[in-house]
């Protein structure tokens, strides 16, 4: 029980503007976390940068070099995120010991880091290619990102399901 005032950290409204001319927002070397930072962005942050890098104009000098760019690092998380779940004493294992009956969730998300796998190539082969058009490289850019936050969501909704406690009360 909270016994006294809570602060809450103000927020200032200003009317929306739009989205930022990619001219405005910062550089690469910008965004990226200082080396030796204990809280770097993460495969949030990640995801993020890629978005709005395949969000920018297509007209811009290094479109395509600016997407494979911010698709490096999320191929990088999303190798670890694959180490740290799927190895010998990773997290899908110590979740089948605490919970077997999850053993098709855990099975459904092992599946689907081979197609975030494919995914991540198919984005990166488009990107790579010059005469490719920019539509295919934002619409295969667009089904990684959707598939990857289902793929957050599933694993966020796996660990709730395992460790969630009946607290009983109910009627």
């Amino acid at each position: 029980m909270v016994t006294g005032p809570v602060q809450q950290s103000s927020v200032v409204a200003r009317p929306f503007a739009g989205p930022p001319h990619p001219a405005s927002l910062p550089d690469e070397r910008q965004c990226a976390a200082p080396p030796g930072d204990p809280h770097p962005a993460g495969l949030a942050g990640d995801l993020h940068a890629l978005a709005r890098a395949v969000a920018a104009a297509p007209t811009e000098a290094r479109w395509r070099e600016r997407v494979l760019l911010r698709l490096r690092p999320v191929g990088q998380s999303f190798t670890e995120h694959v180490q740290v779940t799927e190895g010998p004493a990773g997290l899908y294992r110590e979740l089948l010991t605490h919970a077997p009956r999850l053993y098709h969730g855990v099975r459904l998300l092992t599946r689907e880091h081979t197609a975030i796998g494919g995914a991540l190539l198919a984005v990166q082969r488009v990107a790579e290619q010059s005469e490719a058009s920019p539509d295919e490289l934002r619409h295969r850019a667009a089904y990684l990102l959707r598939t990857l936050a289902r793929h957050r969501r599933r694993g966020a909704d796996l660990l709730w399901q395992a460790y969630q406690m009946d607290l009983g009360g109910e009627t």
